[in-house]
């Protein structure tokens, strides 16, 4: 059973835009995936979503740096 719950899992990720891609990889890095999976992304507190957003710039600037760099 777990195994499909994965497999679901990852085509629901597969789907989603490459921004809310980095938007989840951020949030499991925090340790908040369990509380959004839970109640949402309302759930957290507006600390935790500006944190989200803090470092989704973050690795957004990176990225376009990257870029002309190359």
């Amino acid at each position: 059973m777990k195994d499909k719950k994965i497999k679901n899992k990852e085509k629901l990720f597969d789907a989603l835009s490459p921004e809310d891609k980095m938007k989840l990889e951020i949030a499991e890095e925090l340790g908040l995936l369990d509380k959004i999976q839970e109640g949402g992304w309302k759930a957290l507190t507006a600390k935790e979503t500006g944190r989200i957003g803090g470092l989704m710039t973050k690795k957004k600037r990176e990225l376009n740096k990257q870029k002309e760099d190359v």
